[in-house]
């Protein structure tokens, strides 16, 4: 399972969602992320110790590799196919973590409902509640 960067947020602003809950409890075994996700948590994060701290804590985690040329090819494709159907993704990231997910067939737990969209039209698996 991959666990968007709202989930994160989430869990390191100790707000109880669903999904935060559920990252909280997934932790003890390693998780799966992206680059994207490592990045977009870090860059929000102002306390140089606690950046230290959170970068230890995800790159503990299974960063998926993938090549960074195929995976913004199928993002854009993603957000391409998506914009033809009419439908705006916010941020292209998500598209980039969204493709993550589909090229290495995890689910996605998330909080954030670009990928709710993006799930409604691609094979994108969602961890629900």
């Amino acid at each position: 399972m991959i666990f968007d960067t709202s989930v994160w947020i989430d869990h390191l602003n100790n707000r109880p969602t669903p999904q935060a809950l559920h990252l909280a409890e997934s932790l003890p075994s390693r998780i799966h992320s992206t680059p994207t996700i490592l990045q977009e948590v870090l860059q929000g994060i102002s306390n140089v110790i606690y950046f230290d701290v959170i970068r230890l804590l995800l790159t503990q985690q299974e960063i998926l590799r993938w090549d960074a040329i195929e995976a913004a090819i199928a993002a854009a494709q993603l957000y391409s196919d998506l914009r033809r159907k009419g439908i705006t993704i916010r941020k292209p990231n998500d598209c980039l973590i969204a493709a993550y997910a589909l090229h290495f067939n995890l689910e996605l737990c998330h909080s954030d409902s670009d990928f709710d969209r993006i799930a409604i039209h691609a094979s994108l698996k969602i961890w629900i509640s």
